[in-house]
């Protein structure tokens, strides 16, 4: 009988080592996918940063050629503005689609990623 509660013994310290490997397999893919998921992000920042201030100062040398090109420099500023203007009215009509969608489906194709691979 000792032999039976021994071996019971020995396989509910298996189960609870299997459970605790098993939780800290799933901390260890959490903590990947997470951290893969910050990577992500900040390079996209990064990226972003780099395009708005390419954006800026494109914007800046477009208005003051335009402002050439008329003979009045507010011109040429005010011709760009409204081009933004018109751009960030289409943005905010279509968001869904052009913008939430895809960053949603970013985040989720990171998250359930299966290997390190890109």
């Amino acid at each position: 009988m000792e032999h039976a509660f021994a071996k019971a013994e020995e396989l509910i310290d298996n189960i609870k080592e299997y459970v605790n490997i098993k939780i800290d397999s799933a901390k260890v893919v959490a903590a990947e996918r997470s951290s893969r998921v910050i990577a992500n992000l900040v390079a996209g920042i990064v990226l972003v940063l780099f395009f708005l201030f390419f954006l800026f100062f494109g914007s800046v040398a477009l208005s003051i050629l335009l402002g050439t090109w008329i003979g009045k420099a507010w011109a040429g500023f005010l011709i760009v503005a409204f081009f933004y203007l018109l751009a960030g009215i289409i943005m905010w009509t279509r968001r869904t689609k052009l913008i939430r969608l895809p960053v949603m489906n970013a985040l989720l194709k990171n998250l359930n990623k299966k290997d390190g691979k890109d």
